[in-house]
């Protein structure tokens, strides 16, 4: 199955810009970045490595505004995140997209943003608009990072899957589970949130004390998690249970030996999600500053919004935007996520990654 797309190239993250890999669309990745020499009609896209787009929105983009798109990937949206702040006001780029919810605040506080407000906002809900009145960042696409597990796994061993997370405590799902690393990873950050949610401040380090004493795994990042330790995708790995993402199934069946199946080799336990939204931002010092304003206000129309989740398999924001039926199809609904408020993560997050880095990385 092929995924390099937030969730590798389909199905969100500790090292700084030196691993930074360059991906050009439109433009060539060895010119030393020599952007004046372009006449600025480049725009320089920061991203993590889950950013995909095809071939054909980013030619529309270009053919609508003059200005082509060059990628520069980061290994994931932490690692992203760290780098923006650490080069605030002298960015790599123009852009920067795939910030979270779980980290959105970091990169305000650290100005790393120039304030835009995005043609196509009007279509957008205003639950995902977080910065809405600076509009320094706008909402691209949302989803649900989720224990997904393998189907098969499930139907031989006999037992049913965990409904939430409460559940993977229980001695049936010992040594089941594989998670990321909150410290360096968007869905293992997003994951950690939800405990927080779920159980509260005072609960949530002994549901964490339990997991690991259930034999809980965890890894540096989700492609390592899914695609090496989780049994349901390449089937190699060895644990049934991964945190993933509610659209994770989709992307398995589309990169799967036989895309007309019934159901998904793998499911989502509905009762373990926590809401992700992802926004992008035009960086403060950026050396094309109106190609970049084009670039997000393209990122709220139609055509890119209809990309997304065959893409990067995620929703995109507008509420008038089309989802394809094996999105739909196969995609779990899940109509209670978990959420925190923004002051909230804003206030204790790094305390709370703290807390559980001693309690459960050993």
């Amino acid at each position: 199955m092929k995924r390099t797309s937030r969730r590798t190239a389909a199905l969100a993250l500790p090292v700084l810009l030196g691993t930074t890999l360059l991906a050009a669309c439109g433009a060539d990745s060895d010119d030393g970045g020599d952007r004046n020499a372009a006449e600025n009609d480049t725009v320089t896209l920061v991203t993590h490595n889950s950013f995909e787009v095809s071939e054909e929105v980013l030619a529309l983009f270009t053919e609508q505004t003059g200005h082509e798109v060059r990628v520069l990937r980061a290994d994931d949206g932490g690692v992203m995140v760290n780098q923006a702040v650490l080069s605030a006001g002298n960015p790599q780029g123009d852009v920067l997209f795939g910030v979270d919810n779980t980290l959105l605040t970091r990169a305000l506080d650290a100005d790393v943003f120039a304030p835009h407000r995005a043609e196509g906002l009007d279509a957008v809900p205003e639950e995902f608009q977080l910065d809405a009145g600076e509009w320094r960042v706008t909402p691209v696409d949302h989803g649900d990072i989720c224990v997904n597990y393998d189907r098969a796994w499930f139907d031989e061993a006999g037992i049913e899957p965990p409904q939430d997370l409460a559940d993977l405590t229980d001695a049936d799902y010992r040594d089941l589970l594989v998670v990321q690393n909150a410290a360096s990873s968007t869905p293992g950050l997003g994951f950690l949130l939800g405990t927080v949610a779920e159980f509260g401040e005072d609960g949530w380090q002994d549901y964490w004390r339990q997991l690991s004493d259930n034999g809980v795994r965890v890894v540096d990042g989700w492609e390592q998690a899914y695609y090496e330790d989780f049994s349901g995708s390449s089937g190699e790995g060895d644990r049934p249970l991964v945190v993933s993402y509610a659209s994770s199934p989709p992307a398995e069946v589309l990169y799967g030996p036989d895309p007309d199946v019934e159901e998904a080799p793998t499911g989502v336990s509905t009762g373990t999600c926590f809401r992700q939204i992802e926004f992008a931002g035009l960086l403060e010092g950026a050396e094309n500053p109106e190609g970049g304003a084009a670039l997000l206000d393209f990122m709220l129309s139609l055509d890119f919004q209809q990309d997304v989740p065959l893409q990067m398999f995620v929703h995109p924001v507008r509420e008038d935007a089309e989802l394809p039926e094996l999105f739909t199809r196969h995609g779990a609904v899940v109509d209670a996520p978990l959420t925190l408020d923004a002051d909230a993560v804003t206030e204790n997050r790094s305390d709370w990654v703290d807390e559980w880095t001693n309690l459960v990385v050993r």
